[in-house]
């Protein structure tokens, strides 16, 4: 038998986005939440993902809190453990591990209307009751694993890049890695240098700029230990430089044709064997699929104990890969690089409305859609963290973030002082929004671009990128519009309140 636990507000996720807002609630003065957690510690992807070479792809002077930065990030663009201990040092400073209840891992929610609550339940059976449910489970949490022939009667061992095995000794091994991700960019070049082969299976080959990585020095440590300005400055100067690449992925292909032929001189720079420089060359325009960064990945290509696969797998047999022209790689084990469920990735969550409707199944049949990727229509006092198109390609998420936290703060806020119950966003509200925001996206380099990725959803629409600048988004999100809203009051909605009486 479970137990149950009444609260103000139930968080679910301890990433980036559920820490953050812990945070705005403690900063409220708030301490009537719990903060639900599937593992045994916080970090949410930064705490998963430990296979060799995993970093950041944003500087980490950007990819993190702007309240709380950290002067001694040893590189520009941080490896995972120093972005997974940042995580729990902000959660330690800020007073949120007494709030996180661990391994709960959430199940679904229904809201009661005769209460005006949600009833949170988890895998271990408990139940939360709370006014105000905030998901910060992000998409980047669970791993798509592809469904391949044979896969289950392989004998040797197979993982997940986000599952890494580290109890499986790979030097001097065979290994076969399916697919040319982000994750994958960072390990295959570390793997490379310790196997005795590696059986690369490519599927469509990313653009791959050169990473401007590098050591921050000690005096620069230094100085923005003791000159938080210095380092308020330069945060400011990586922001306006990540966002100018906005305007190329919005509408300039200008721009990118120019960012392209740094990437195919990239490419020529590392890669001398015409055939796998064919291999390795995207036929779609940059920016169509996640644009990665890496200086040792093409390197590695090139060694010679690397193979690239580009004809596909036919099976897999208990001790190969074998590909569709019909060649045996033996192997010895194999690792997945292939992302994550992203536009399915609240499939699995059962969320049921007032009138009875799912959430899951809403969005698995008609595409996911929110307002401002933050609250949904007919949920009422349920809010979202990096909800649908509200994920970048160009900037740093940890920004959103920070916007989202701010704005849900404000809708508790508006709730409480008007002595309402819940909170809806109206339903033209959601619908003018998303009506803008597919029609921006229509005219940008992922629609017009020549591929498919995994931005789109099994419609063929972007329920995953901003489209923009995101200081556009700062505008939409610095004041809730209390027009955009419905107050409830016991079981009956009231009209919006007005802006002068929200202030």
């Amino acid at each position: 038998m479970g137990t149950r636990t009444e609260t103000g507000v139930v968080v679910v996720g301890t990433g980036f986005s559920g820490l953050g807002m812990a945070i705005q609630l403690r900063r409220d003065g708030r301490d009537d939440f719990v903060v639900l957690e599937k593992a045994d510690e916080v970090g949410g992807t930064w705490r998963d993902n430990t296979y060799p070479g995993c970093a950041c792809d944003i500087q980490s002077h950007m990819y993190s809190f702007s309240f709380e930065q950290n002067p001694n990030w040893s590189r520009s663009f941080s490896p995972q453990p120093e972005i997974f201990g940042y995580l729990r040092r902000v959660a330690t400073k800020y007073g949120i591990y007494p709030h996180i209840r661990f391994n709960q891992e959430m199940t679904g929610a229904r809201w009661d209307t005769d209460t005006q609550r949600w009833h949170v339940t988890t895998a271990s059976g408990d139940e939360y009751v709370c006014r105000y449910l905030v998901c910060g489970v992000g998409a980047l949490h669970l791993p798509q694993i592809p469904e391949l022939t044979g896969a289950e009667r392989f004998r040797g061992p197979a993982f997940h890049s986000a599952q890494w095995n580290h109890d499986v000794d790979l030097r001097g091994k065979r290994v076969a890695v399916v697919g040319t991700g982000a994750s994958a960019i960072q390990f295959v070049p570390k793997l490379a240098e310790q196997v005795q082969r590696l059986h690369l299976f490519q599927r469509t080959p990313p653009w791959v700029m050169p990473k401007p990585d590098h050591p921050m020095p000690d005096w620069v440590k230094r100085l923005f230990a003791r000159v938080p300005l210095a380092q308020r400055a330069y945060r400011d100067f990586l922001y306006w430089t990540l966002e100018l690449r906005a305007v190329g992925f919005n509408g300039d292909p200008r721009i990118m044709r120019v960012a392209q032929k740094v990437a195919e001189r990239h490419i020529e720079r590392h890669i001398s064997d015409p055939q796998l420089r064919a291999k390795v060359t995207p036929d779609y325009v940059m920016g169509c699929k996640r644009v990665l960064i890496s200086n040792d990945y093409y390197p590695a290509l090139a060694r010679d104990n690397v193979d690239v696969v580009t004809d596909g797998i036919a099976e897999i047999t208990e001790t190969s890969v074998v590909d569709k022209a019909g060649v045996e790689h033996e192997v010895d084990a194999i690792i997945y690089g292939t992302g994550f469920h992203v536009t399915d990735a609240f499939d699995h969550l059962d969320i049921v409305g007032p009138d009875g409707t799912n959430l899951g199944r809403q969005w698995a049949q008609h595409g996911m859609q929110t307002h401002l990727g933050i609250t949904a229509s007919g949920y009422p006092n349920l809010f979202f963290l990096l909800g649908p198109n509200t994920g970048l390609g160009h900037n740093s998420v940890v920004f959103m973030i920070e916007q989202q936290i701010r704005y849900i703060a404000e809708a508790i806020h508006l709730v409480e002082t008007h002595g309402a119950d819940a909170i809806e966003v109206r339903a033209d509200t959601q619908a003018q929004f998303n009506a803008d925001i597919q029609r921006k996206l229509a005219n940008g380099i992922w629609t017009r671009g020549g591929c498919t990725s995994w931005y789109l959803d099994s419609q063929g629409v972007n329920r995953t990128v901003w489209p923009g600048f995101t200081w556009r988004y700062w505008m939409r999100t610095r004041r809730l519009d209390p027009a955009d809203f419905r107050l409830w009051r016991g079981t009956k909605a009231s009209s919006s309140p007005t802006a002068s009486s929200a202030a």
